[in-house]
């Protein structure tokens, strides 16, 4: 065990957030935390990393180990480069490097004893530079920066000059390098895109320690982690296996704790109504029965409500009308900015009823051709076309259609005079908005919050098309799945951007990925599009172009067939497993009838039936051992 979380319970205003939340991380092994937004994941990180006190609890690091820590947001400072800041994480093979030099040249002026002791002190360095990477560390340095999305290009960049995102991908690339023994990564993938998301997947996958990853990016999970632990209404719940496992689990002893619930408040209430009956008899008799019955209440455990799909958002989008079968025409589009061209003949086509994803890396202009279609900016070149009886509505990731000046009941009741405030309220209430919760301050909003409040003006626009940029970015899990659901069962047209592999697999019916000024049509989902895309490249993109992305491609689709054979192996595991386990259960209670056998007078006296029955012990005790151990090995 590398890492010990034990009984932490922490507090805000009298608000219970962490209530004894308790697990343990072993080495090497890549473990997620998850839960709703607000649940208290980034709280317990920080309390693990020392930087918030707990009310209760403590968490303990296993002797002489490192931990390293990526918050959501870095303040970086300071006149470093990009390169220059993952470098000075080598800084001892920096001054070692240093020392080696002087020692070669101090050895040209030296001889006899003199010489033969700095020749010592040079193969020590030269030993330990060579054991510490010394050979590689620079390319190592190029490698991680290369993979987290920056091109050689912005090496030279000064910290002051990044963005937000830039910034903590400097600092993800920094504490990678220092290869601590235990990581904790608090919404690594929140600034990359797919392909650097897809290099840190495979990083964490071979990382030598272990990780403890926040993360709202299912897909992510899927592929890294081991096992995954729940933080929910301020417990924690430990479950083996990846995300989709969890997921399943989940679902199993969430209907399982309702009907607990459930069966508890039937009981309680009967109880409480026998109590009252009896009271009402008046008699010596029955009010004894009565206070005995309230002592047996008292102790009666009272089961939590779990959290139901009444206290989640909930939500469908019904379009007012059917468009023409021509939604949109895209053609010859182009758009630069600062004499750096972004796009240019892009042309496409989408149907009604298509669920199109768009993707592509950041900077190659997907947000910008949604502003486009939108009129928010405009194109230098190309036609944008809609077709007949369509109605379309636009989902900002930057959410600039809000006013943060108004309420969220100002918001909608501007933009919809005709609602009654009961109306208002009721629809924004399945977006978790109620009571005074309703009149707070959009500029006082968390990202969350005013995503939901952009999703409810999305459903009341009842549109037949629908445009989205990045939905899912300040969602959290349930949030998503929510929003996959609507998606799913919505009857009219969408196309979106978005980096969310597991949201574009279970919504898309189509992906248009914009590569190298490229628009390439892929008909499927994201697993699809992992499966065909060297093959569309190749007969698609330009010869030099599509040979520079051959590698990057080949590996990722090894790398997805690798995740399905693994996945493949498991089950096979799994299911060998519960074979075993049926076999051992099987042979405990035939081993047990045995016993009862030989107690039996009428066996004991028949010595060839004890011999039989002493024979058939034996065997099963041989073949209990077997399945045993391989049962251990299994496990």
């Amino acid at each position: 065990m590398i890492l010990n979380v034990s009984g932490i319970c922490k507090s805000y205003d009298g608000k219970d957030i962490l209530k004894d939340v308790s697990f343990h991380i072993e080495e090497r092994e890549k473990a997620a935390l998850v839960g709703v937004n607000g649940a208290g994941k980034s709280t317990l990180l920080k309390i693990i990393m020392n930087q918030e006190e707990p009310d209760r609890g403590h968490s303990v690091l296993s002797r002489d180990r490192k931990i390293g820590y990526l918050a959501q947001h870095q303040d970086l400072a300071g006149e470093n480069t990009i390169y220059e800041q993952l470098l000075s994480v080598k800084n001892e093979l920096l001054v070692l490097t240093q020392k080696i030099r002087l020692s070669e040249e101090k050895m040209a002026s030296l001889s006899g004893d003199e010489l033969e002791e700095e020749m010592r002190s040079y193969s020590r360095m030269t030993e330990t530079f060579e054991r510490e990477g010394g050979y590689s560390y620079r390319s190592e340095v190029t490698g991680v920066l290369k993979g987290l999305g920056f091109s050689e290009e912005e090496f030279g960049k000064h910290i002051g000059e990044l963005s937000g995102g830039q910034k903590t991908r400097v600092a993800l690339g920094r504490l990678l390098l220092t290869a601590p023994d235990i990581i904790l990564l608090d919404e690594p993938t929140n600034h990359l895109d797919m392909h650097s998301i897809e290099w840190l997947e495979t990083y964490l996958m071979n990382y030598s320690g272990a990780v403890l990853i926040v993360s709202h990016d299912r897909y992510f999970l899927n592929r890294v982690v081991t096992k995954v632990i729940e933080i929910e209404q301020g417990h924690s719940m430990v479950y083996a296996g990846n995300y989709d496992a969890f997921s399943k689990k989940k679902e199993a002893l969430r209907k399982a704790a309702y009907a607990a619930w459930v069966n508890s408040r039937r009981e309680r209430e009967h109880q409480e109504a026998v109590i009252a009956k009896l009271k009402q008899f008046n008699r010596e008799k029955s009010i004894r029965r009565a206070e005995s019955r309230e002592k047996l209440l008292e102790k009666m455990e009272v089961v939590e409500k779990p959290l139901t799909e009444d206290e989640q958002i909930s939500f469908r989008f019904v379009p007012a009308m059917e468009s023409g079968n021509d939604v949109l025409t895209v053609e010859d589009l182009e758009k630069s900015y600062d004499g750096r061209k972004l796009f240019s003949s892009i042309a496409f086509e989408i149907k009604k009823g298509e669920h199109v994803a768009m993707i592509g890396d950041n900077g190659t202009g997907k947000s910008t051709i949604l502003k486009i279609l939108n009129g928010a900016v405009r194109q230098d070149q190309g036609t944008v076309t809609y077709g007949v009886n369509v109605i379309s509505s636009y989902y900002d990731q930057e959410m600039q259609v809000l006013d943060s000046s108004k309420t969220i009941f100002e918001e909608i009741s501007d933009d919809y005079p005709s609602m009654t405030n009961t109306q208002i309220r009721t629809k924004l209430a399945a977006f978790l908005f109620t009571e005074d919760d309703v009149f707070k301050r959009i500029g006082d909003l968390s990202g969350g919050e005013r995503a939901r409040v952009s999703l409810c003006k999305l459903m009341l626009s009842n549109a037949n098309f629908i445009m989205l940029d990045e939905p899912t970015n300040h969602l959290d899990i349930n949030s998503r799945e929510v929003l996959e659901s609507a998606l799913r069962a919505y009857e009219g047209t969408v196309f979106y951007v978005s980096h969310d592999r597991y949201f574009i697999n279970r919504t898309a019916t189509r992906i248009l990925d914009l590569t190298k000024q490229h628009l390439l049509n892929y008909i499927g989902n994201y697993d699809y599009y992992l499966e065909k895309k060297e093959d569309v490249e190749r007969a698609h993109l330009p010869e030099e172009e599509s040979a520079s992305l051959k590698k990057n491609d080949t590996e990722a689709k090894l790398d997805w067939k690798a995740q399905k054979e693994e996945e493949s192996r498991k089950r096979k595991i799994q299911s060998e497993i519960s074979r075993l386990e049926a076999e051992i259960e099987s042979l405990e209670k035939e081993d047990g009838e045995i016993d009862l056998l030989f107690e039996d007078p009428a066996v004991s006296s028949d010595h060839e039936k004890l011999t039989v029955l002493s024979n058939r012990k034996e065997e099963i005790a041989r073949s209990l051992e077997a399945a045993y151990a391989r049962w251990e090995e299994l496990q």
